[in-house]
């Protein structure tokens, strides 16, 4: 068989599990069979075996090639996949990754039926380089260019870890400048070097609790993260609810005239201008400084007219 076709059975097992914990080997072997046959539209070519021997040597590739483990429970007769909430995430996202290009692989007689975004690439051909830095505690140099500034500055820096926001990566690192923990955009970052130096991580820094209250990539630098409370019209708050600004969010008010919501966050401007996209469906009612900076910003904006 194919490496695509060891593959394809790897993500289909993963697939299976993660929409029904507990499956039995005979719902594994259904479920291989039935999807299999859409695989195929895109290689007649490609077969695919799958026994209770050959399920055991998958597991093992599985935990392998992905690192991830999938156990079988007696108490409910299945197996099903072990991990960490955070091991969860990735596996979520691993997975609506190998949906996606699937789809897009079956599709591609079918361009009138998708449409993509145009959008220059985010830098990720760096990130294999980068994670291996940060595993190894090496320093790294680059060539950065700011979008605000048109010269390049070379720079030097300690990779702590990786940070996703909008589409966009960035890489949070010690700048060896002014020893500052800063984030750099990856598409903006070039000629990347893995230098030899070895580095010590340090112990008082710790990147998800600097990052807990932050929305986006700016960090708190000193401040102290505020409650916020803010009110949604209904319609808005129907999208608030099935995709959360920050996983700090509590909805306090649900009915037909509103959804009120509390955050708990550092007030940044990228969370300013989160609040200023949603317009007249949303109102800032605490902190008073933060409602007035909404106010002043659309103010100015209403000026321009």
């Amino acid at each position: 068989m194919s490496k695509r076709g060891y593959i394809s059975r790897y993500l289909l097992i993963l697939k299976k599990l993660k929409v029904k914990p507990y499956s039995t080997y005979e719902e594994l072997q259904a479920y291989i069979d039935n999807q299999f046959e859409y695989i195929q539209m895109q290689d007649e070519s490609l077969q695919i075996g799958f026994s209770k021997r050959t399920l055991q040597r998958d597991l093992k590739e599985i935990r392998n090639v992905f690192g991830i483990d999938i156990e079988y429970s007696k108490t409910n007769r299945g197996y099903f996949i072990s991990q960490s909430e955070a091991e969860n995430m990735n596996f979520q996202r691993m997975m609506e990754a190998f949906d996606l290009f699937n789809s897009l692989n079956l599709a591609q007689d079918l361009r009138p039926y998708i449409h993509l975004e145009k959008r220059r690439p985010q830098g990720t051909e760096n990130l294999y380089g980068l994670l291996h830095a940060i595993k190894n505690r090496l320093k790294i140099k680059f060539t950065y260019q700011k979008f605000w500034e048109e010269e390049v500055s070379q720079r030097l820096v300690e990779p702590y870890a990786l940070k996703e926001f909008k589409n966009r990566w960035y890489i949070l690192a010690k700048d060896s400048k002014d020893n500052n923990i800063k984030s750099f955009a990856l598409d903006r970052l070039t000629n990347l070097e893995i230098t030899t130096q070895t580095y010590q991580y340090p112990d008082n820094y710790n990147i998800e609790q600097s990052y807990r209250y932050c929305f986006g990539i700016i960090g708190p630098n000193g401040l102290e993260p505020q409650d916020i409370i803010l009110s949604f019209d209904p319609f808005q708050g129907k999208y608030i609810k099935t995709l959360p600004l920050h996983e700090t969010q509590q909805i306090l008010v649900d009915n037909d005239e509103e959804m009120k919501i509390k955050l708990k966050l550092y007030l940044t401007h990228d969370l300013l201008m989160e609040l200023l996209s949603f317009g007249d469906n949303m109102k800032v009612i605490e902190p008073k400084s933060l409602a007035d900076q909404v106010k002043l910003e659309h103010e100015k904006a209403y000026r321009q007219y």
